[in-house]
């Protein structure tokens, strides 16, 4: 087999995920980097890889691993795992290797069946119309503030056994800093804010778990925490660490579905008319929303050993990132990808990630979504979005989604 080097760093494909024109479209680059350099070496070390083929190759071969500790001291030296916000992630599923992957997973995996998930159905749609009732009267709404947010914080509430009493703060606003997930190293300032965020989380998390030891419910919390009594399957750093996580991802990339969706579709006024004069399609329109502009962007992983990646040799301890909403507009496996088409067959986003790490919340974010666009598409057809043509991103790379997304109906 030729294995190829790895390719030059042409100045023009300088991978910068911060610069606001890359947080604004990132798409033109990842064509560039997918026609000239697919599996590309990045000036900061790191690698990048772009194409579907690879990107689903690496998400499932356990020759890729995470190494949490590592990609840590990588972006910011050997001083900063006992920051909060890292020391914190650092005991969650999202980051580690089987066998504690493994065991962390399997004790919340039952909470999100799809016979659990199918039954949540009529729920959630009452919470998308009391989300709605709340606004309809106003002839406009922040569609993150008031739609997009509220009810995926309230459905992971519902879930967790979050007391309705203690929702305020959560609801308010986003309680999620993806930057730590982002290749580029936070700042000092922001770095302090996350650890803030994440010391205030975890003293709620203790009482919420202190109050579930006491007043048992039939909620995740209180299955965690008599995990936790059991002494052999959760440690109580893990238990207050993974339910933060089971929170934060619970509603933050279904957040920025709907928003990204919502926008998408408006930026595509034929598919918005589209969907209107055939609600069947909402529920494919979703997994081409998904693929379309994607809520997490990247995913990271090091080679465990050796490894070959179309046609590059990377050696073991390498740095991986695969580009998610890269591999989503990969031409060798969509037709015209640059172009949103909800009725598009076969559609498989890499959105949700693969192989041992695939979100356990997906098929709930679908659910989500499907009746937040159906019940749009039901009580406000004359929706409009006058900011399109000008969207406030956040300022996060892997997490990709709105600050605010002003909308008016008459």
């Amino acid at each position: 087999m030729n294995v190829m080097s790895p390719p030059t760093a042409p100045t023009r494909l300088a991978f910068n995920p911060l610069d606001p024109a890359f947080l604004a479209d990132p798409y033109p680059f990842y064509r560039r980097l997918r026609e000239e350099a697919p599996v590309f070496k990045a000036e900061q070390g790191f690698w990048l890889l772009t194409r579907y083929e690879d990107v689903a190759f690496a998400l499932r071969d356990r020759r890729f691993g995470k190494d949490f500790a590592g990609s840590i001291r990588r972006r910011y030296g050997e001083d900063r795992l006992h920051e909060p916000t890292i020391a914190n992630l650092a005991h969650t599923m999202l980051v580690l290797d089987p066998p504690d992957h493994t065991r962390l997973r399997s004790l919340v995996t039952k909470a999100f069946t799809a016979r659990r998930i199918a039954d949540m159905r009529s729920r959630i749609r009452h919470l998308v119309n009391q989300q709605l009732d709340r606004v309809i009267d106003k002839g406009g709404m922040d569609v993150i503030r008031d739609l997009a947010h509220r009810l995926p914080v309230i459905v992971i509430c519902d879930m967790l056994g979050i007391p309705e009493e203690h929702r305020a703060p959560f609801l308010a606003g986003s309680n999620v800093s993806g930057r730590i997930l982002d290749p580029a190293p936070m700042t000092r300032e922001e770095l302090d804010h996350a650890n803030a965020m994440t010391e205030a989380g975890n003293v709620y998390f203790d009482q919420l778990c202190e109050l579930r030891r006491r007043e048992p419910q039939d909620d995740l919390t209180t299955e965690l925490v008599r995990a936790e009594e059991a002494g052999d399957r959760l440690s109580s750093e893990e238990l207050r660490s993974n339910i933060g996580l089971l929170f934060g991802a619970g509603h933050e990339t279904t957040t920025n579905l709907i928003g990204n969706g919502l926008l998408a579709l408006h930026r595509s006024p034929d598919q918005w008319q589209r969907l209107q004069d055939d609600p069947s399609l909402i529920p494919g329109a979703v997994e081409e929303l998904l693929r379309f502009d994607s809520s997490v962007q990247m995913t990271g992983r090091v080679t465990n050993t050796e490894v070959e990646v179309g046609g590059v040799n990377i050696p073991a301890g390498e740095s991986i990132i695969m580009l998610l909403g890269a591999a989503n507009r990969d031409p060798a496996q969509y037709v015209e990808p640059d172009r949103l088409d909800i009725g598009r067959e076969n559609v498989r986003p890499m959105s949700f990630g693969g192989g041992i790490h695939h979100c356990l919340g997906a098929q709930l974010a679908r659910l989500e979504a499907e009746l937040v666009f159906s019940a749009l598409v039901e009580r406000l057809p004359s929706l409009e979005l006058p900011e399109k043509d000008r969207p406030d991103w956040r300022r996060s790379f892997t997490l990709r989604g709105l600050n605010k997304l002003p909308a008016v109906w008459h």
